[in-house]
């Protein structure tokens, strides 16, 4: 099949690209499409965390809908995480580039990428999509939870530069499509084969902060849903669907 860029939407500034794409999700629009913008206002990362922006930095939002069922379609997660990580793999040093369970990129064990997914129903049947990812390109913030970290700082040896939040994005959208085309042809578990394939700390011990209670055990794995399978040292066996989870030893 014949590649042809999707269209990109782009505006001087926006509270979030997130919130415009619901915007035109709920006008009726459907996609696919990106929206971007250098500055955001109220950009927002996972649990309604603050996003912090760069206009060195590409935050976008692909529109899109789908026939699938709601739980069927949350594996766009792991889709859009995949094509995060590819772009930034074309550029980093190799072997620095990895996914943290649910939908963070890391470069050298720090976060360089972050996703939020967000959808509805859409006016035409099935649901919308809104895929928000942010890619620390050339900048990264300090006030962060965790340590975070920018592509600028660990370029591959024959890589000049940075690429621009346009050239990003352009990688971006042949990597989504990409990702998207696996997904539809091969099915989730050649999706989550390629993410186990790519993940940090999996398997291995965790900690998962689940709001109401914080467990400790042994990540084994992704199950078939990408719910992550948590051994308890009672041998139980939990199934991690949302939270906050830590790898290693000092999680």
């Amino acid at each position: 099949m014949n590649y042809q860029a999707w269209p990109v939407l782009r505006f001087d500034q926006l509270d979030s690209t997130n919130a415009e794409a619901r915007r035109r999700a709920e006008a009726g629009e459907g996609g696919p499409l990106w929206v971007t913008t250098p500055t955001q206002t109220a950009g927002r990362g996972r649990r309604g965390r603050a996003w912090s922006g760069h206009p060195g930095n590409l935050a976008a939002t692909l529109l899109m809908t789908t026939e699938r069922a709601p739980a069927e379609a949350a594996m766009v997660s792991f889709v859009s995480a995949l094509a995060a990580q590819d772009v930034l793999a074309t550029y980093a040093a190799p072997g620095l580039v990895r996914l943290k369970w649910p939908n963070d990129v890391l470069v050298a064990a720090e976060k360089a990428a972050g996703l939020l997914i967000e959808s509805g129903a859409s006016q035409t049947g099935g649901l919308w999509l809104a895929v928000g990812i942010g890619l620390n390109l050339a900048w990264s913030p300090d006030d962060t939870e965790r340590p975070a970290t920018a592509l600028v700082d660990h370029l591959a040896g024959d890589r000049k530069g940075v690429p621009t939040p346009d050239e990003a994005l352009a990688a971006l959208d042949r990597a989504m499509q990409a990702r998207l085309g696996q997904w539809d042809s091969e099915g989730p578990a050649s999706i989550l084969a390629d993410w186990s394939e790519r993940a940090s700390g999996v398997p291995g011990p965790c900690t998962a902060r689940l709001g109401h209670e914080t467990v400790t055990g042994w990540a084994e794995g992704l199950a078939a849903d990408g719910a992550l399978r948590l051994r308890l040292p009672t041998g139980e066996l939990r199934l991690i669907s949302a939270g906050d989870v830590f790898f290693g030893v000092n999680a």
